[in-house]
Order: C-alpha cells, then sequence, then structure tokens
C-alpha cells in the first residue's frame, strides 16, 4: 500500500480540482447548485477514488476505483464543454483547462496498465 499523496496522477487530479473550483468561483450564483456543483463534485471525486482505492488491499481493487476516476474525469470533460458553451468558461480558460482530464486519464490508465502486469 502506497500513500496516494506521492502519485503523480493524484498530484494531477488535484490540482485540477484546485482549477476547478478556482475557474467556476465567476459562475452565476443561479449555478451553485446546478453546473458549478457538478463540475466541483466530477474533479474532486477523481482525486478521491485515487485515494480511496490506494488503501485497497489488492491490485484488482486499487484499479477499480482508478476506473471510476476515470470516469469521473471524463463527465468534467463534458462538464467544460457545457461551461463553454453556455459561455459560463472563456475560450482561453476552456483551452487552459480542457486537456487536463484527458491527461489524468492518460495517467490512470498507465497506471492501470502497470498494475495489471505486476497482477
Amino acid at each position: 500500500m502506497q500513500s496516494f499523496k506521492n502519485l503523480k496522477v493524484w498530484e494531477k487530479a488535484h490540482t485540477l480540482t484546485l482549477d476547478v473550483y478556482e475557474s467556476s468561483k465567476m459562475f452565476p450564483r443561479e449555478e451553485i447548485y446546478g453546473l458549478t456543483s457538478q463540475m466541483r463534485r466530477a474533479s474532486a471525486s477523481i482525486g478521491a477514488n485515487i485515494a480511496e482505492g490506494s488503501c485497497r488491499r489488492g491490485d484488482v481493487d486499487f484499479a477499480r476505483f482508478l476506473q471510476m476516476a476515470a470516469r469521473s474525469a471524463s463527465e468534467l470533460e463534458y462538464h467544460f464543454l457545457l461551461a463553454r458553451d453556455l459561455k459560463l468558461l472563456q475560450v482561453p480558460d476552456f483551452e487552459r483547462l480542457s486537456g487536463q482530464p484527458v491527461q489524468v486519464k492518460r495517467m490512470l490508465a498507465s497506471l492501470m496498465q502497470r498494475l495489471r502486469a505486476d497482477s
């Protein structure tokens, strides 16, 4: 069992979550329980699933939580598109943020592949 804080993918996911919180501060107040909440929940879920999975006993369980993290990253990708199309995210912010879930998913896939190879 390793500390999730030592995983590069967790560090990337945590930074992404901080970026999501920062970028969604300016969303309209009426979105607090809508898109703002969904984006924040999806981004936080990525790191939370990595952290929870790292405490599991075996690689199979860990990989299952990594898959959940990847699904949350995909959800966040959609939320970024929606926020851009609703003009809640400006184009420069969208361009800066939108590639981050893709990077996290690649890192998760690589880690899952290593877990399978070690099994």
